[in-house]
């Protein structure tokens, strides 16, 4: 498989990459995910996604170098600057873009494929205090919407799209939506992409499961209403003469009269 990055250069997915190499594809990945962005210099100046992903590359060099020191005061430094936290012992795929960036974090065994999108807000996080692998696992192409956390050492499969503020705690099936507190997967598309370049931004188009049950509750009630028609119509207004039960029936012109009698 070959990704186009430019309009004269072209990396293949299986080809390992220099360092110089990944900070260009970092760069110019955004172009495909973001319509606001111009030009290099633009992204180079302000996007500050982009910088913390970049200043990652050389933090995490160090970090398996066991110049883990110099790694955590890098990526301190960078999340001075850039408001994003991303642990140097993460390890990070291709051409991840961090959209807006503000407050996401990402844990120190989390482990990201390529081509994934995170939008502000996001957290990748642990859930214990043992030293293990304890962070998400995220394949390719995935997704995550603002403000969504995922927790624990779970895996999302590739192509899964994680709905804004949802918080997952377990493992998705790989071409999955998954929306809510906590996740529930409301939406399967199986292999189909939607992108030609294998990313799919549509995560705004999410089914609406508590609507739909509202709406079929009220295509039941309407139902159930057709069918109670024919009986009410079948019951006269002098069939009530003789009924017993006064506060079912709607009462008669002369039943006050009748009640201030009996008093």
């Amino acid at each position: 498989m070959v990704i186009v990055m430019s309009d004269t250069v072209k990396y293949s997915l299986d080809t390992p990459l220099s360092f110089f190499k990944q900070w260009h594809e970092d760069v110019y990945c955004v172009f495909g995910r973001d319509p606001a962005a111009h030009n290099v210099w633009e992204v180079l100046l302000t996007y500050s996604g982009v910088h913390a992903v970049l200043i990652h590359r050389i933090s995490h060099q160090l970090w398996k170098a066991n110049w883990k020191l110099s790694a955590r005061i890098i990526s301190t430094v960078a999340k001075v600057l850039t408001n994003v936290e991303i642990h140097p012992g993460a390890t990070i795929g291709r051409r991840l873009f961090i959209d807006h960036a503000l407050g996401v974090v990402i844990g120190e065994t989390t482990e990201i494929g390529n081509d994934v999108t995170l939008y502000h807000g996001v957290t990748l996080g642990g859930t214990t205090w043992n030293k293990e692998k304890r962070h998400p696992t995220l394949g390719h192409n995935v997704l995550v919407g603002s403000g969504a956390k995922i927790l624990g050492a779970i895996t999302l499969g590739n192509n899964v799209r994680v709905g804004a503020n949802s918080v997952v705690i377990k493992d998705v099936p790989p071409c999955c939506t998954v929306v809510g507190i906590p996740g529930r997967i409301i939406q399967t598309k199986g292999t189909k992409i939607q992108n030609r370049h294998g990313i799919d931004l549509d995560h705004h188009l999410i089914p609406d499961p508590v609507g739909k049950a509202i709406s079929c509750l009220m295509e039941r009630i309407d139902e159930l209403e057709a069918r109670q028609a024919p009986m009410t119509d079948a019951v006269s207004e002098e069939s009530c003469d003789n009924c017993d039960a006064e506060t079912i029936c709607t009462p008669k012109k002369d039943s006050s009269v009748k009640l201030a009698a009996r008093h």
